[in-house]
């Protein structure tokens, strides 16, 4: 069962990461220049996360009659909080590159996460490396890496070179931030005083969501979006209807991304979380070269080989880990029922 969780929630973080930043880009494509907006777009969709909960609510009453809607306490209330308004930053760090820098730049610096989110998780979580997990950061981190040999052909017409690298630096900042929440999540679950469950998972979901958009509405209305938003639909590429509809499924995807990467976390770890993260970074790129036309160098597609080699390196790691870990748990099982047979026998 929690294999297929961890399959679910997979697939739901593929969905987010690699259909968000298209989604924002075509934003900032035909006329769209509201950052905070943007990123306020990442997480404000967290009310789409009540009606699963609503739903597994209705069924904890048919078993428990006296059971609440919300699980969480208030330890870990504030811990989501907190996670949440970090989000809001990183939220605004992401925007603001993904406004500057085309979609292959953007994905291949945000892929360096991966780096990040792996030194954390050790100095966090105390993560255990295995020579396979150590395989798989590094050929994902070199993937990403070739990638960069070509990106001074992906610079955007008519933008300044000091405005290229402060996007450049702003989604540095964006991966180093959210390669430490990560590991901050899974500290968090493992330092909860309650027992986890994926309902109680959801909660934190919403609840970092909401305190990230609360932080991202008050920078939209400090620099008054909220006046300009109607003004700059009517004025969008696109079509005024079309910018409403691009707004809400962004706004929709965004929230597989942040539901799939705690759900991973959740299921398995925030290493593999990271790793997933990773590997789509090529997938992203392919997509943005059907859909906004990009080059698709030789370089890409090495860096989509040597994705998928790290990927399966990490899974056929774990598979020979379960593999070690069955003997030794049918030995500890067997063991006290041997010891008692000659016990039996003495009294007898």
């Amino acid at each position: 069962m929690k294999k297929a969780l961890l399959l679910i929630n997979c697939l739901v973080l593929a969905i987010g990461n690699c259909g968000g930043p298209l989604m924002m880009r075509l934003y900032f494509l035909h006329g769209g220049k509201r950052v905070w907006f943007s990123s306020w777009l990442e997480t404000g969709a967290w009310p789409v996360i009540l009606f699963p909960i609503a739903c597994v609510y209705v069924h904890r009453r048919k078993t428990q009659p006296g059971a609440k809607l919300f699980l969480m306490k208030l330890p870990l209330f504030v811990a989501s909080a907190v996670i949440g308004v970090i989000t809001g930053f990183d939220d605004y760090l992401y925007a603001y590159g993904v406004a500057r820098l085309p979609v292959s730049t953007s994905s291949l610096i945000i892929a360096s996460q991966l780096a990040f989110t792996a030194g954390f998780a050790f100095l966090l979580v105390k993560q255990k490396f295995t020579s396979y997990s150590i395989n798989a950061v590094f050929l994902l981190t070199i993937g990403a890496g070739v990638l960069a040999l070509h990106t001074s052909s992906d610079r955007p017409e008519n933008e300044s070179n000091k405005e290229y690298v402060l996007g450049f630096l702003m989604t540095v900042a964006a991966a180093v931030l959210y390669g430490f929440i990560l590991p901050l999540v899974e500290l968090m679950y493992k330092k909860a005083r309650q027992e986890l469950s994926y309902a109680l998972v959801m909660e934190i979901q919403m609840v970092m969501c909401l305190f990230a958009t609360v932080f991202c509405t008050v920078g939209m209305v400090v620099n008054n979006d909220f006046k300009v938003i109607s003004r700059e639909a009517r004025e969008f590429g696109l079509g005024e209807t079309n910018y409403y509809v691009l707004a809400v499924l962004t706004a929709i995807i965004w929230q597989c991304f942040f539901l799939g990467a705690i759900g991973v976390i959740f299921c398995s770890s925030s290493l593999l979380s990271g790793i997933v993260i990773a590997v789509l970074l090529p997938v992203t790129e392919i997509l943005a070269v059907i859909f906004y036309k990009e080059k698709f160098q030789a370089e890409k597609g090495v860096s989509l080989a040597l994705s998928l080699w790290g990927f399966f390196s990490y899974f056929y790691g774990e598979m020979k880990h379960a593999k070690k870990m069955k003997p030794t748990t049918t030995a500890e099982t067997e063991l006290p029922q041997a010891q008692q047979v000659p016990i039996r026998l003495e009294s007898a």
